[in-house]
């Protein structure tokens, strides 16, 4: 099966560093919009995709659109005229959920049980059975997509988040998403070339994703299951060969590179280790306990990369705290390059430091920026991008 259209969901400010991944994978007619990417592939792309990609959070492919929904009767008949046994069988579970903005419905559980009520009476009218709702671990997800009086219709081909590696059984307080680690890791333009630091590692998932992200591996290597493999179309034998083939561009880092870690707290450290083990990548990431305050660069060409706390329920002193931060980069890590998210606005203007560039994200509902500080030796003037 050839020209699935495919869409990638990600977080908001990620969408280009998604797209890249997707060109780089061979999809065709790619194109951004708004915690999206759209795009098109084969059944194997589809597949592909899901294994591979770092910085989506589901592949949804697309079923058909309606362009004149407006009244509970359209949406009915709409739903209605897709043959859903092509898609499951009332032996199997499903839910629906419902996204985007409408003006014609005000309730998206009315939508979600209008829809139920269509593939449920045509099942039950062809084969006098019904499948059942199973909000919690579905075999079918499908996804009603509006857009003002359109709507889009599209399975979830993912299941689970695609954010859910697997390797990650230990976190700390506020731990960060592995799709965002991921994406800041692509927009801060990390490489081999340098070593990386991240000085408040946490459960170590910025290390873990910038790693993967740079050896190639798939982002759901150790990942058991997904929605796509209960479809009626689901082709086993050319998974195993998608799987197989992406594990062979798998590539080792430089010799000498160092991927480090710090934190303070020792449970901290035990649960980054952890992570990494599971990740198979202990033999690339080392993990130290240390604080950040106290230390210096052990390179003097240092890429630091890291995500510190902003929250004022974590008994920390804001102010004082960032201030450290800006300190600590100016007086040990001259010559470096720091990037750090924060979803505290505030906080920059405690560090002290002067920002390169700054890129809008989220950090789940929460607003944040991801900020570039260029360490440069001696005075040299740098211009706020």
């Amino acid at each position: 099966m050839s020209g699935l259209k495919l869409t990638a969901t990600t977080f908001y400010g990620l969408e280009t560093v998604l797209a890249s991944e997707l060109q780089t994978l061979g999809a065709r007619n790619v194109q951004t919009g708004n915690r999206a990417v759209y795009f098109e592939g084969d059944l194997g792309f589809m597949y592909k995709a899901n294994y591979n990609l770092h910085t989506a959070l589901r592949i949804l492919r697309q079923l058909k659109i309606f362009y004149q929904i407006y009244k509970a009767a359209q949406l009915y008949d709409a739903i209605a005229s897709i043959d859903w046994s092509r898609w499951f069988s009332p032996k199997q579970t499903f839910r629906i959920d419902v996204t985007g903005q409408t003006k014609f419905f005000n309730n998206t559980k009315y939508v979600a049980l209008k829809a139920k009520d269509a593939i449920v009476d045509q099942f039950r009218s062809a084969h006098n059975q019904r499948p059942d709702i199973d909000l919690k671990q579905p075999d079918i997800r499908i996804i009603l997509h509006f857009k003002n009086q359109h709507l889009n219709v599209l399975l979830d081909s993912s299941g689970e988040p695609l954010h859910k590696r697997g390797y990650r059984t230990q976190t700390g307080p506020a731990p960060l998403n592995e799709v965002l680690a991921a994406g800041i890791a692509g927009l801060s333009g990390w490489d081999v070339r340098r070593s990386l630091l991240d000085p408040m590692c946490g459960s170590g998932t910025i290390l873990i994703e910038a790693a993967m992200l740079q050896m190639h591996i798939p982002a759901a290597i150790n990942r058991q299951k997904f929605v796509f493999q209960n479809w009626p179309d689901y082709d086993e034998a050319l998974f195993e060969l998608i799987k197989n083939s992406s594990i062979d561009k798998i590539r080792e880092l430089p010799t000498g590179l160092k991927l480090l870690g710090y934190d303070k707290d020792s449970s901290a450290v035990k649960k980054a280790r952890q992570n990494i083990k599971n990740a198979n990548l202990d033999e690339f990431i080392r993990i130290e306990q240390a604080d950040f305050f106290k230390t210096k660069a052990v390179n003097p060409d240092m890429f630091l990369l890291f995500n510190p706390p902003y929250d004022e329920r974590l008994s920390i002193d804001i102010k004082d705290f960032y201030k450290k931060i800006g300190d600590t980069l100016k007086q040990h890590y001259t010559g470096s390059e720091t990037w750090l998210i924060t979803g505290n606005l505030q906080t920059l203007k405690y560090i002290g430091l002067r920002p390169s560039k700054k890129i809008k994200l989220y950090n789940g509902k929460l607003e944040a920026r991801l900020v570039q500080y260029l360490l440069y030796v001696g005075s040299r003037k740098r211009e706020t991008i």
